[in-house]
């Protein structure tokens, strides 16, 4: 298998997911739908648990023997589809082909995954891949999960995928990421903070730095990792068309959310 890494999801071992994979041990509505015990209907029934939903798209990044084992128990997990945030919608089977994951991506589609053109670039699958581009001409630029490229999901294959490598590199939009400049020390060290929206607990973004870039996190939500086009505006993974702009002001600093007219005003405390 390989297995790139870039901030969030690129990807990270077990422990990294752990927090936000298992809530406290009192949520008995989570300890339920994971045990697969009756009444378990709540809020969100008929649709599935949600925390069991964002559980299998996490662990089809790198855990089998987990995917196996929720698969046995509702086998349509394998369409399962997450959004990390601000539309960043990743399903089970992008999670193991952008870390060419071949053994859970080869599982899921057995059990119903929807093949798409990241799946067939990680696999191999080289006319698979050239079919859809001569359907969908510039279908080759589409960004996958994460924003993740076509070429890379290719790479991440290895050596089984080299052809389908090979002929991405003939499509330079196969590669095309969004325009970015460096996060300056400046900005590392004094944007971070955690900033309010509101009066209630929940209205909190925590804005902290990791070893590649600042990163945006609401309490209860994932961290996402922040690229900076300029002038200190932001957009967080996935999420080119999104912008966090911070202003520094004599009341202090402020924060924005523009998707694309103003979401959120979050002041930092």
């Amino acid at each position: 298998m390989s297995v790139s890494r870039r901030g969030f999801l690129h990807t990270a071992p077990a422990a990294v997911f752990a927090p936000m994979l298992w809530p406290a041990a009192g949520d008995r509505r989570f300890a339920q739908a994971r045990a697969g015990a009756p009444g378990t209907t709540g809020a969100t029934f008929p649709t599935q648990p949600p925390e069991l939903v964002r559980e299998m798209v996490t662990v089809s990044h790198f855990n089998v023997m987990r995917v196996k084992e929720l698969l046995a128990r509702h086998s349509t997990l394998a369409r399962a589809a997450w959004d990390w945030g601000f539309g960043d919608w990743e399903d089970a089977l992008g999670a193991a082909s952008h870390v060419g994951n071949r053994e859970i991506a080869e599982l899921l589609l057995a059990n119903g995954a929807r093949p798409t053109i990241f799946s067939a670039a990680m696999l191999g699958q080289l006319d698979v891949v050239k079919a859809f581009v001569a359907a969908s001409p510039g279908i080759e630029g589409t960004p996958g999960p994460h924003g993740i490229t076509l070429l890379k999901h290719a790479t991440a294959g290895g050596a089984a995928a080299q052809a389908v490598v090979a002929y991405l590199t003939t499509l330079p939009a196969a590669n095309k990421q969004p325009v970015s400049q460096p996060t300056s020390a400046e900005d590392f060290a004094e944007l971070p903070g955690e900033y309010a929206y509101g009066s209630g607990t929940d209205e909190r973004i925590v804005i902290a730095v990791s070893k590649t870039s600042l990163t945006f996190l609401r309490a209860g939500g994932t961290a996402r990792d922040l690229t900076h086009v300029g002038d200190r505006v932001f957009y967080p993974a996935g999420a080119p068309r999104v912008q966090i702009r911070f202003r520094s002001s004599a009341s202090g600093m402020t924060l924005t959310v523009h998707d694309p007219d103003v979401v959120v005003e979050a002041r930092r405390s």
